[in-house]
């Protein structure tokens, strides 16, 4: 052990060490606001110096300390921010931050940079009008692991409540007092608001009100208004009528601090007497769709009412009927009313109206109007909406052997013309069709109709319909072309189709009432157009149900019907039971899981027309996933990919087919899941397509469906990894298959 003595040289440097930091120590602590002795402050003054020190001052509006803070006197809190050498430190992040309750900050968050000069500034503001009391304003920055801070105290004074006064006078036009309002004189209620120094108080929010709203009502409607600088407010008071009489008080309120200060006024309201002038035209006769100017004006005493404006009713008997446009309510400008009146087509003398709410009576006037001149016709629609009927004899359900055809007259303006006699004639007049009425007229649309029967004929034709303008010019137009036809179905346009081709039924049954398939007839006659509506069709199926449970067939609409097809027992079908007119021409499919349906109809003879349609009824889960279509997928074992490089995606091919060999259920979902070490492109496709039997190859060849499985390295740098991950064979009744697969990723 060393002898350590206090000549001994070692203790000198020791004792020389605690004297200097003790010294230091005693300097750190004389620092302003705080400071850490571990902080090193750097070249004075600089951005890059390290606060050693935070001071905080409070001062008036004037410059003057102070630590009272009111809501007519905010205060500025200075915080100085030195290094360890005294020097203003710049742009150092300082948050000031003192009771919410009592102060508001500005800025909101208290963070501030000091500037040049080492200081950072903030306003103090009381929280609310109420707030009082006092408190402790902190400024704090934190450098590194080191925290300082500089702090002030503050006292907060309440706003003293004050009370408004207010006083309401009426004027006239002319601005003197009055208290005498009428429609043809209206008033303006002035409000005077003062504080309680007796100083005009502005942006004061005050609410005028009548005690009769009946009598009279106020502009704005709400009765609140702003006082301007000169503390004052104003509303304007009309009657509400002018008929209406009486009197009333004028209500003014204000609200200060709480305090509700009222005043109010009385007045006396008299009615006015107003009658109408006469009805004037600017233009009169007027011609078809032309406009005119409709003028009225509103007397009091022989003179034109100006004083207020009146709303006045204007009525017309083209304007009820839709054939002409005019204004229902006007108001007068300068003691007139004035609308433009537009006419539609009326094409007759219009009586024209005006009443007016406390006008005396009313006014009545006629325009004569010229009728419009005809100048086109259209044909715009055909019953039936195909155009087709069926010859004499052969009409069915809803298919008729009579057509209505529908035309429409327009006039020079473009507009329905009604009461236009129009003629109607055969374009061939040799069709064998018989057409009546030939002469009708328009109506208020300007439409007319006509029909046409069939005979014994097939054929096409068309209807010419024309009408003489005053000038003698004839004006006609054609129908679509009309066909008559046998409207009976026939075998090279019986067609039958099925929603799915690869329903899931092998293990399942239809859902309820939802159905496993839509098995839809489509029919057509010797023309190529639909059958007659009602046409009847007969379905039956070696496999599950068809039909519905009142009948096992459909009758036609627009020459197709459909029906549902259920998966249940029978699953394996018999092949040519039930016997069908289908399999009396060829035999049923004998694949297994392959079903028949037949529909058959008539068209009146001993030969029936009839079509097949075959399906696949598949397994919920898979019985052979081939990879590559050579490898076996096992779904108990893990299935080994072998080794491919990092850089190089395995792209494998799964063959899937159910217990027969067929196609899983369409909608079948094909996925990756839990993969592992790897990433995936996915599936392609991700689903079980609609695919039908191919009658084409041998029963026992496999007819299950192809897709593409793509799996890349995970996205990172390369390493020896080995993948796992899952492919699930989902079916549309969610039954789940899962198969397990590795994969080795090598560097090399």
């Amino acid at each position: 052990m060393r002898n350590i003595s206090l000549g001994n040289t070692y203790w000198s440097q020791a004792c020389n060490w605690l004297m200097l930091m003790s010294f230091g120590l005693l300097l750190a602590a004389c620092g302003g606001g705080g400071g850490d002795p571990a902080l090193d402050g750097g070249s004075g003054g600089a951005t890059g110096s390290v606060p050693a020190t935070v001071s905080v001052s409070l001062q008036g509006a004037d410059g003057v300390a102070s630590n009272t803070v009111s809501a007519s006197a905010t205060l500025t809190a200075r915080a100085v921010v030195l290094d360890k050498n005294g020097a203003p430190v710049a742009n150092a992040l300082v948050t000031f931050a003192a009771d919410a309750t009592l102060l508001a900050l500005t800025p909101v968050n208290g963070a501030v940079l000091t500037d040049a000069k080492g200081v950072a500034v903030l306003t103090l503001r009381p929280a609310t009008t109420a707030a009082s009391g006092a408190g402790k304003l902190v400024a704090t920055i934190t450098q590194g692991t080191a925290t300082i801070s500089g702090e002030a105290n503050y006292q907060v004074s309440a706003a003293a409540a004050s009370k408004a006064s207010i006083s309401v006078a009426l004027l006239s036009a002319a601005g003197s007092n009055s208290n005498t309002l009428s429609s043809a004189s209206p008033l303006t209620g002035v409000a005077q608001v003062r504080d309680q120094n007796g100083a005009a108080l502005a942006n004061a929010l005050v609410i005028f009100a009548t005690n009769n709203d009946a009598l009279a009502v106020l502009a704005p409607s709400s009765g609140t208004v702003l006082t301007d600088k000169n503390g004052e407010a104003r509303v304007t008071l009309r009657p509400v009528s002018l008929a209406a009489a009486g009197a009333g008080t004028l209500t003014a309120a204000v609200v200060l601090n709480g305090a509700t200060t009222t005043s109010t006024i009385n007045y006396a309201v008299g009615a006015t007497s107003l009658t109408f002038g006469n009805i004037t035209f600017e233009t009169a006769p007027l011609d078809a769709y032309g406009s005119t100017l409709v003028s009225l004006d509103v007397l009091s005493n022989g003179v034109k009412y100006t004083d207020q404006s009146i709303a006045v009713n204007f009525s017309s008997t083209c304007v009820a009927a839709g054939k002409a446009t005019f204004a229902t309510a006007v108001q007068t400008a300068g003691g007139t009313a004035r609308a433009t009146y537009r006419d539609l087509g009326c094409g007759v003398n219009d009586l024209i109206s005006a009443t007016a709410s406390g006008v005396t009576g009313g006014r009545n006037a006629t325009l004569a109007i010229a009728p419009p001149q005809p100048a086109s016709i259209q044909f715009t629609s055909a019953i039936p909406s195909d155009k087709s009927i069926v010859i004499r004899g052969q009409g069915g359900l809803l298919r008729s052997e009579t057509a209505t055809l529908k035309f429409r007259a327009f006039d020079t303006f473009n507009n329905p013309l009604q009461g236009l006699q129009v003629t109607f004639e055969k374009a061939d007049i040799n069709a064998q069709v018989d057409l009546a009425p030939a002469l009708a007229s328009t109506d208020a649309n300007g439409e007319v109709t006509t029909s046409v029967s069939s005979r014994d004929t097939p054929l096409s034709f068309r209807i010419r319909s024309k009408f003489t303008t005053a000038t003698g010019r004839e004006i006609s137009t054609l129908s679509d072309t009309i066909v008559v036809s046998t409207g009976t179905p026939v075998q090279k346009a019986f067609s039958l189709g099925i929603s799915d081709s690869n329903v899931e039924g092998l293990n399942v049954d239809a859902n309820g009432s939802a159905p496993s398939a839509t098995v839809t007839v489509a029919m057509g006659d010797k023309f190529g157009n639909p059958v007659a509506d009602g046409t009847p069709v007969v379905f039956q199926s070696n496999v599950g149900v068809v039909g519905s449970a009142s009948r096992g067939g459909c009758t036609s609409v627009n020459g197709a019907c459909s029906v549902d097809f259920r998966s249940q027992a029978p699953r394996a079908p018999v092949p040519n039971l039930p016997a069908t007119v289908c399999n009396r021409v060829a035999d049923d499919s004998t694949r297994r899981g392959v079903g028949t349906i037949c529909a058959s109809t008539s068209d009146g003879t001993a030969v029936p027309i009839f079509a097949r349609i075959s399906f696949f009824i598949s397994g919920s889960e898979p019985a052979q996933v081939l990879r590559d279509n050579a490898q076996v997928v096992e779904k108990n074992v893990v299935n080994d990919l072998g080794i491919v490089s990092w850089t190089v995606p395995k792209v494998f091919t799964l063959r899937i087919s159910d217990i027969n060999g067929n196609p899983m259920p369409s909608g079948t979902r094909i996925e990756v899941a839990n993969i592992s070490n790897a990433s995936s492109s996915g599936v392609s496709p991700p689903t079980v397509q609609k695919v039908f039997p191919d009658n084409t190859v041998p029963n026992d060849a496999d007819q299950g469906t192809s897709h593409i499985v793509t799996v890349n390295a995970p996205a990172e740098t390369c390493s020896a990894k080995t993948a796992t991950f899952n492919v699930n064979v989902i079916s549309p009744r969610l039954l789940t298959t899962s198969y397990p697969f590795k994969l080795t990723f090598t560097c090399q």
